[in-house]
C-alpha cells in the first residue's frame, strides 16, 4: 500500500443519463502511485465512473453527476474549480487514438501550449521520452502525426497528455484498438510510468487487469434498482485477491468468464 492520501476520495457517487441513473453509490479510494483497474461486464458503468474524475462527462448534456469526489483533498465538483485544469492535473487517454491532423511536435506540444506553459520544446521531448516513442520520432517531429501506425499514436496521445506533467491519467480501455504486440508494449508503459503518475484504466479484458494493476475495482449490476441495470462497485481489492479469491459471486462470475 502506497503511504499518504488517497489521489481520489469517491464517496456516493450516482450518475444519470436523461434522469435515469446508470451507476449507483460508489465508494472508491484511488491510491497514489499505483495502477487501479476498473472491470467489469459491458454497461455497468465503469467509464461514467471514470469520465467523473476530471469531470469529462460534464461534456455531456444529459449527463448529472451526483455525490462527492475529492482529487488530492479538493472537492472537483465545488465552486471555483476550473475543468480544464482539472482534465490538465487528471488527463484522460481514450480508448482509440485521437491524433490532430498535425505534426507529431505540435500534436504533444498541444496542451503545453493551451495551458500557457513555457519551455513547449522541453515538454515534448520529455512527453514523448516518458511515453518511450522520442527515440522512435525524434528525427521526423516535423512529420504529420497520422503517419504514425496506431500503436504509436496511442503513445503520443499519452505523451501529450503527459506533456503538461498530469498527477494522474486516468484510461479508458486504452489497448482495445490494438494487437497483442502494441497492448504488451501500453502495459509495459503503463507499468513504468506509475512510478512518477497514479493511472486509472478501464478496461474489457480482465486478463490485462491481472497483468497490470496494483488494484481492480470490479463492477456489476445492481439486481434491485433500475431493473437490474443499474451499475455499481461490487468489491475493490488488491487485484490478486479480486482474481483469486474473489468476495462477491459477481466478481467470481466476471473473472472467471461465466458472465461477461
Amino acid at each position: 500500500m502506497s503511504a499518504g492520501r488517497p489521489v481520489f476520495e469517491v464517496t456516493g457517487l450516482n450518475v444519470y443519463y436523461d434522469g435515469d441513473r446508470v451507476v449507483a453509490d460508489v465508494e472508491l479510494e484511488i491510491e497514489p502511485n499505483r495502477i487501479t483497474a476498473m472491470i467489469g461486464p459491458a454497461g455497468c458503468g465503469k467509464t461514467s465512473v471514470l469520465r467523473s474524475l476530471n469531470r469529462m462527462n460534464d461534456l455531456i448534456p444529459a449527463a448529472t453527476v451526483t455525490g462527492k469526489v475529492l482529487f488530492n483533498g479538493e472537492d472537483v465538483y465545488g465552486d471555483g474549480v476550473d475543468p480544464l485544469d482539472l482534465r490538465r492535473r487528471a488527463g484522460m487517454i481514450f480508448a482509440r487514438p485521437n491524433p490532430f491532423p498535425r505534426s507529431i511536435f505540435e500534436n504533444v506540444a498541444f496542451g503545453p501550449r493551451s495551458h500557457g506553459m513555457s519551455d513547449v520544446e522541453n515538454r515534448v521531448e520529455r512527453g514523448l521520452r516518458e511515453a518511450a516513442l522520442w527515440d522512435e520520432v525524434k528525427d521526423r517531429l516535423d512529420a504529420s502525426a497520422l503517419g504514425l501506425s496506431e500503436a504509436q499514436q496511442q503513445r503520443m496521445c499519452i505523451a501529450r497528455a503527459l506533456a503538461v506533467n498530469p498527477d494522474v491519467l486516468l484510461m479508458d480501455a486504452p489497448c482495445s484498438a490494438l494487437d497483442s504486440k502494441a497492448t504488451g508494449e501500453i502495459e509495459d508503459l503503463m507499468i513504468a510510468l506509475k512510478l512518477q503518475h497514479s493511472i486509472v484504466v478501464v478496461t474489457h479484458n480482465h486478463e490485462q487487469a491481472a497483468r497490470v494493476s496494483d488494484m481492480t475495482a470490479c463492477f456489476g449490476f445492481d439486481p434491485a434498482a433500475g431493473g437490474g441495470r443499474v451499475g455499481r462497485v461490487v468489491e475493490y481489492d488488491h487485484t490478486d485477491a479480486v482474481f483469486t479469491h474473489p468476495s462477491d459471486k459477481r466478481t467470481e462470475d466476471y473473472v472467471t468468464g461465466k458472465l461477461g
